[in-house]
């Protein structure tokens, strides 16, 4: 009878082998992750590590157990995505064996929250070439900005029909209002709010939806604001059909998604302000620019009235004395005389007849003549 060996033992000798030849190591790997399971309660996570190469699919069985359980937490925090099945993480592991269940394990060490950062700006580079590639109105400059319909509309020179993009209850939306219905010049605005989820799974496809409703209406602009937070809280402004039905859209969009650390891909596609906090300044100071404008112009307007009035007065002051010094009187005081003959101002000396009546109008004095001889003016004055 051939000698029988508990399952236990090789359980035993598994684990001592796997002790002796694994103490001490770790290894940081990249893979995917799946049946994930938090016990919040206790503060574990159970999960599958997948990776698939030209050696096929290798699966391990994965665990983090509550002394680690922080780098998840922290993995969460700074890149703004949950710990989930069917995303991709590089973490440090170290290799056990647990004699019970006869299994492998994995136990996450800590996670490389920057891998996953990286990862995003790799997909956000190719959407990008993707946009540029596939929509011939979106051009890309050298400087690194990006040339759209949207981007290239002419602003109203005076906005007043907003619609507004933005979180319910959120900070951004509190600060826009701010800025806009308290200015200091006391212009009023008219706010349509399309209230909806800006971050998150559904958020793109919600805001999508807000701007089909948007588009049937007549404003002046469309605003898009929201918070700060990380990088991947704007997973969904970096998505290829919101950000193609941006740089097409027929309303001009002001986008104040972000900090100055933040440019999402619609930002590009869009006209960028950062902050909900600038989008209501600059809105506030365009109106503004506008009245001094005006205010200018008519400035200009009135200071040419009145110069034109100074002008023509002048002019009409230069022929009332012309017309002052050809009047009769003014004639008389410098010693002419007004010549009549029957009780018609003689112009031409030919009309008078010799024992023709003349009269002489002086200044102060009509004297009555006969005419008994003409005779030519050889002499000239100089008067």
């Amino acid at each position: 009878m051939p000698q029988i060996t508990k399952l236990s033992e090789i359980a035993l000798e598994i684990d001592k082998i796997i002790r002796s030849g694994f103490v001490g190591k770790t290894f940081w790997i990249t893979a995917e992750i799946s049946s994930v399971k938090k016990i919040l309660s206790k503060r574990w996570c159970y999960l599958d590590f997948i990776q698939t190469d030209e050696n096929g699919e290798t699966r391990f069985k994965g665990v983090c157990w509550a002394r680690h359980y922080d780098t998840i937490e922290l993995f969460e925090s700074a890149t703004g995505k949950e710990f989930k099945s069917d995303i991709e993480i590089t973490c440090k592991v170290s290799v056990s064996f647990y004699k019970t269940k006869t299994y492998t394990n994995l136990e996450i060490l800590e996670i490389d929250s920057a891998h996953a950062v990286g990862q995003l700006e790799l997909e956000k580079q190719k959407t990008l070439k993707r946009l540029v590639a596939e929509n011939k109105t979106i051009k890309y400059s050298p400087d690194g900005s990006y040339r759209t319909v949207n981007n290239t509309f002419e602003l109203s020179k005076v906005i007043q029909r907003i619609a507004l993009i933005t979180a319910t209850n959120s900070d951004g939306q509190r600060d826009f209002k701010k800025v806009t219905l308290t200015n200091k010049y006391g212009y009023a605005f008219s706010i349509h709010e399309y209230l909806t989820l800006v971050q998150g799974n559904t958020a793109c496809k919600l805001i999508l939806e807000k701007l089909k409703l948007i588009e049937q209406n007549n404003y002046d602009v469309v605003v898009i604001i929201r918070g700060g937070g990380s990088d991947t809280d704007f997973a969904a402004f970096n998505d290829y059909d919101l950000a193609k039905l941006v740089a097409s859209f027929p309303i001009p969009i002001l986008t104040g998604i972000g900090h100055d650390r933040n440019t999402s891909i619609v930002d590009l596609m869009a006209r960028q302000l950062r902050t909900p906090t600038e989008v209501g300044t600059f809105i506030v100071d365009r109106n503004m620019n506008f009245e001094y404008k005006i205010q200018q112009l008519e400035e200009r307007f009135f200071q040419a009235l009145e110069s034109l009035i100074e002008d023509r007065t002048d002019t009409l002051l230069h022929f009332k004395q012309r017309v002052k010094n050809l009047h009769p009187s003014t004639i008389l005081k410098k010693g002419f005389a007004i010549i009549k003959s029957n009780n018609k101002i003689v112009t031409d000396p030919k009309n008078i007849k010799i024992n023709s009546e003349l009269q002489a109008i002086l200044k102060n004095e009509i004297i009555q003549s006969t005419v008994n001889k003409k005779s030519k003016n050889e002499k000239q004055f100089d008067i």
